[in-house]
Formats: C-alpha cells, structure tokens, sequence
C-alpha cells in the first residue's frame, strides 16, 4: 500500500512539475485482453479473450519539442472472459512519448493497476506492467491511439499455483484540453 501511495504521489507531482506547454485530457478505449499462462494452460480454464473498456484523464507535459511525459489515471476492464478471470484495475500508466511529426508519436512507459474489486478471490491487489503505443492527432484536440501492455507480475496469489500475466491491446480516443 506505501508503494501505491509513493506513486501516486509521485504522478500527482508530474502535474504541477512542468510548466512548460501542458494539456490535460479524457480518453476512452475498447480493451482486448487475455492471460498469457506460464508455461500453459491449466485444464479446466477456458483462456478466452476478453472484450472491456477504459476510461480515464491523463495529464501531458512537454519537456521538449518532441519529448513529453503524460501521466494518467483510468478505470479498465481487463482478464480473460471467464467469470473468476475478470479484473478490473484503478490503473497509473505514465508514457513517455515522442513526436515523430506534429500528428503523429509513440510512447513507452510502466504502469501500475490497483484491483478495483474483491480483495480476496486469488488474484494478486496490485500489478505492474509495461505499455507501448501510438498516438495520431485528428484535430489539434482529439486523437486516436492504439496501446499494448504486457504484465511483469503475476495475476495469480502465491498459494493458488497458477503463474500468468495481463496482455491487453486498447484502441483510444481522446480529447485534450
């Protein structure tokens, strides 16, 4: 829980750190996610995708002309579709982007998710994962973006046995204010 806290503290300075040209923005995304299994797939567990949702704010702050650090907090729908495989994260992705030209940049960065529902059901609180994604710029305010993001931890509790990690690709569109 102290790690969670440090970093959201340390998100929430990101916002008020930079002075340079910043925005801030809402996004939505449609989630395709699934568990990679290590080393397979137990039987028993249909390891199906799962369609979802996300929904967040993000701030983005210029450090340069072409490199920004754009923090974010946002609610997603991930997991695969069986019922007890469901999860749904309070998530800290922070990107570090780079404009390729006015419309167009890439991004990487790490993230955090914090479980956003039963704290007891075998699956771990927190995970951590890494993101790449894309960005094109419709309009000098909306965008288009396209992300994956790969999990470093296991989803599972120790005890159960089991040994998988988050995958999930999401297609955004967002405005910036």
């Amino acid at each position: 829980m102290k790690k969670t806290i440090l970093l959201l503290a340390l998100v929430l300075s990101a916002f008020y750190g930079f002075s340079q040209d910043s925005k801030t923005g809402v996004r939505i995304g449609y989630n395709i996610s699934n568990l990679d299994f290590d080393p397979e797939v137990p039987g028993g567990i249909e390891n199906r995708h799962r369609n979802g949702f996300a929904i967040g704010f993000f701030g983005e702050y210029s450090l340069s002309k072409s490199i920004a650090i754009a923090p974010e907090i946002q609610f997603s729908a991930e997991g695969a579709q069986e019922e007890a495989l469901r999860i749904d994260y309070i998530q800290l992705p922070v990107f570090f982007k780079y404009k390729i030209s006015d419309l167009f940049s890439i991004g990487l960065g790490p993230q955090a998710s914090l479980k956003a529902h039963s704290f007891n059901d075998g699956l771990k609180n927190i995970s951590f994962s890494g993101l790449a994604g894309l960005e094109y710029m419709l309009s000098d305010n909306f965008f288009i973006d396209a992300r994956y993001s790969y999990g470093f931890t296991n989803i599972f509790d120790d005890e159960i046995g089991l040994d998988a990690s988050n995958t999930n690709i999401q297609i955004g569109l967002g405005v910036k204010f």
